[in-house]
């Protein structure tokens, strides 16, 4: 098994840099230097974790629609947290259409 600069495996440090949104996709983009593709997954977490907090926190702001908007985030959120972290464990690169190719980009 190939092993990340934090000595984690690689598949297992993809999988952290999920499971606390954008947070743990900035101390895993802070704390890997040698593994791309642990450095994806945690640049794509920060983009589309912070991204989506940004935007669930604007629309709590906005009467009436805000909070039906928000909540509706809120489950986007969580469907791509889990799939985030599924691929991840299993080595995939999976992207997120409107991070992805941005994250790769930045990377490579």
């Amino acid at each position: 098994m190939e092993k990340s600069s934090t000595g984690l495996n690689v598949n297992t440090a993809a999988l952290l840099c999920y499971v606390l949104g954008w947070i743990s996709g900035l101390v895993f983009f802070i704390l890997e230097k040698d593994s791309k593709f642990v450095r994806f997954h945690a640049l794509q977490s920060i983009i589309v974790f912070g991204i989506l907090s940004l935007a669930s926190s604007f629309l709590n702001w906005l009467p009436y629609i805000g909070g039906i908007l928000s909540a509706a985030i809120g489950v986007v959120t969580l469907v791509l947290w889990i799939v985030l972290m599924v691929k991840a464990s299993k080595g995939e690169k999976y992207k997120v259409w409107w991070a992805g190719d941005f994250a790769d980009r930045q990377i490579s």
